[in-house]
């Protein structure tokens, strides 16, 4: 059986400003750290047990994402592997505000649908089934995890999944509601067994007891 871990990554700081750079949305998209907040929460979720015992952490190439992979690479003793076939959807504008206020339904009514520099639902799909294939390939066995966004793990689960949007990622598995909106972070498990067929999807929770134990590791080791 191999298991392969998404998450999405921890909470972002949307409290620095980068208009002085004069850089495209895309650009300034990538560069956004985690906030305190989202540096406590990724730190706790690299303590759960199931990402414990991982061969393997890839990350998408924003810094977002590398900055919550790095717990988890730092727990299992690995490097983390930047593979932007894992990067979040590009929107394709200089402008955040450039976005249309029906953009995001209508890549879910038309898969091709997209504007002129950006990508399609169909086209993020492709790359991150394709960064899936490989990190497969080199894990087979074994459990791996996967820090990217919810977009993307939205459209690569539409393999598997139906999903929709109505202000709201919903993904739902074999009539099972896996998830009804996103939170930062989030995980999802995946177990493959030995013909890479998906057995299962299941959104990991952390829970109260969890939490707890895991801040009284931290001040045990204080």
């Amino acid at each position: 059986m191999t298991t392969i871990y998404l998450l999405r990554h921890s909470m972002a700081d949307k409290n620095i400003d980068f208009r002085n750079l004069k850089e495209s949305f895309e650009n300034i998209n990538r560069k956004f750290i985690l906030s305190v907040e989202g540096e406590k929460k990724a730190c706790l979720y690299s303590q759960i047990k199931e990402l414990g015992n991982l061969n393997m952490v890839v990350s998408s190439n924003y810094t977002r994402a590398v900055a919550t992979a790095k717990y988890m690479a730092d727990r299992n003793k690995v490097k983390v592997i930047v593979d932007s076939s894992f990067d979040e959807r590009k929107f394709g504008v200089d402008d955040k505000e450039k976005i249309p206020a029906d953009f995001f339904k209508k890549q879910f009514l038309n898969h091709d649908y997209k504007l002129k520099h950006g990508e399609s639902f169909d086209e993020v799909r492709s790359r991150a089934l394709k960064g899936l294939a490989k990190v497969m390939k080199r894990n087979l066995g074994k459990s791996a995890l996967i820090v990217t966004h919810s977009s993307t793990i939205t459209f690569l689960l539409s393999k598997w999944c139906d999903v929709e949007y109505n202000g709201k990622y919903i993904i739902r598995y074999k009539d099972n509601t896996v998830i009804n909106g996103f939170t930062t972070p989030d995980l999802i498990e995946l177990k493959f067994n030995d013909k890479n067929k998906l057995e299962s999807i299941r959104r990991v929770v952390i829970s109260n007891k969890e939490n707890k134990k895991n801040k009284n590791k931290k001040k045990s080791k204080k």
